[in-house]
């Protein structure tokens, strides 16, 4: 249930509308060329993660496989990319609800949803389980009734409705009204809406049977996202025009309000929060334990490794509710180009996990063979790995002919610079360490 809510996030009932204005219904290329790429990636990490379970996910494989360079830069990004969006996120979703309360300052409830789901992820991983499969199942609800409803507009199987046909997904333009050159545009768009299912494999590193779990995951992932992904953005280009305002401001209510279903906008006010709150949720465990991985290593705090009598990571948990208050204030204080460079920065540190994630299985897979490990197999290994590569890069160099997306890549690449070089001047200082170390032994020998 957490591998199929972590592919249900915002970007979905948020962001469609965007990619739709950019690309009409070509858009669906977009999405199912976006898709492909998710598989592929999803399937490399799950061959190591079931081989190799590790709360550390990429980043172990990562240091692994490339160097520990690589593991550290890999970590320390996630976590960078975590705390960001848990600012984006909880500030969403503090907005809404503050709507509902308007006596009651927004602050003050950014605080009490940070403090309720920093004692969800104390109390133990099981608490933490028990509400990201709640509200997983809440959202997968949601969308199968949507995608219902929807089928029966389309069909004009419900009271005042007619068959739509394909005069909206062919008319107003075509099926590309703003030419095929769109459909990479729209891949920009819809590209990241897909981030989160990694969080999967690390949480099921802490499962009773990691092995299972994952490779039940991965078996799921084509599915799901042609089901849901796909599925609800053929619905809202097959019963509306691509044009049409109401698809930008809302795409789900603005299919949904077809069939007349009175309180919808109320009900799907509730869910876009459910689904913040969960990536919230799922966003500090994932850091928490990445974190934890990381000191671990010997690449972070040594503070960090500290556990609860439950096993819960406490100060790892700690430092990331700490980290997403600021990250809430910051999403309230910065001036406007600080924040945009910080978010863009973690908008398209993705990207960059994704490479990782592949290069790292290309790397490793002869070693976990020869371990016996390995329970799933990437397809047409290495062809399809070494494509998946070229692919995302492909996609990096498109993203540098968009503007927006350019200044993504630069800031992400700054980014990375900084922690690269933290990298190394620790590496130095531990080197001279070590060497002075030595120095004073072998003193000791000295008449």
């Amino acid at each position: 249930m957490m591998g199929l809510g972590s592919a249900i996030g915002a970007g979905l009932f948020l962001g469609t509308g965007t990619g739709i204005a950019t690309a009409g219904p070509a858009i669906l290329v977009s999405y199912s060329l976006a898709g492909v790429l998710v598989v592929l990636v999803m399937r490399m990490l799950a061959e190591m993660a079931a081989a190799l379970p590790s709360s550390g996910s990429f980043s172990t494989y990562a240091e692994r496989g490339i160097g520990r360079w690589a593991g550290f830069t890999l970590g320390w990004v996630y976590w960078y990319t975590l705390i960001m969006v848990l600012g984006v996120e909880i500030t969403g979703a503090s907005s809404i609800v503050h709507g509902w309360l308007p006596g009651v300052p927004q602050w003050v409830v950014a605080l009490a949803l940070v403090a309720l789901f920093a004692a969800v992820n104390l109390v133990g991983v099981r608490s933490f389980g028990e509400f990201e499969f709640w509200f997983a199942a809440l959202k997968v609800i949601v969308i199968v009734a949507f995608l219902v409803i929807g089928t029966l507009l389309a069909l004009g199987w419900l009271p005042g409705t007619e068959p739509v046909g394909l005069s909206h997904l062919l008319g107003d333009g075509g099926f590309a009204p703003n030419g095929f050159g769109q459909v990479a545009a729209g891949l920009l768009v819809v590209v990241f809406a897909f981030g989160g299912i990694e969080i999967v494999t690390i949480a099921a590193a802490e499962s009773a049977d990691p092995q299972r779990s994952i490779a039940a995951a991965a078996r799921s992932v084509v599915w799901r996202i042609m089901a849901f992904y796909v599925g609800s953005v053929a619905i809202m280009v097959l019963v509306l025009p691509w044009d049409s305002p109401a698809l930008l401001a809302g795409p789900f209510v603005a299919v949904l309000e077809l069939a007349s279903i009175p309180g919808l906008a109320a009900v799907m006010e509730v869910v876009v929060v459910i689904a913040l709150l969960s990536a919230f949720n799922a966003n500090l465990y994932g850091t928490s334990r990445m974190a934890f991985s990381l000191a671990g290593r010997g690449d972070g705090p040594a503070g960090l490794l500290r556990v609860s009598r439950q096993g819960v990571p406490v100060v790892s948990v700690l430092l990331s509710v700490a980290f997403a208050l600021v990250s809430v204030l910051l999403n309230w204080l910065l001036p406007e180009q600080l924040l945009g460079f910080l978010l863009n920065a973690a908008g398209s540190s993705l990207i960059f996990m994704w490479i990782a994630i592949a290069v790292s299985q290309l790397r490793l897979r002869r070693e976990l063979e020869a371990t016996g490990l390995l329970t799933v197999r990437m397809w047409a290994h290495p062809h399809l790995g070494r494509l998946t590569v070229v692919l995302l890069v492909a996609l990096v160099a498109l993203m540098l002919t968009d503007g927006a997306a350019r200044s993504q890549i630069l800031a992400t690449a700054g980014v990375v610079a900084v922690i690269v070089v933290i990298y190394v001047l620790r590496e130095r200082v531990r080197a001279r360490s070590a060497a002075a170390g030595d120095r004073g032994v072998l003193g000791g020998w000295r008449p």
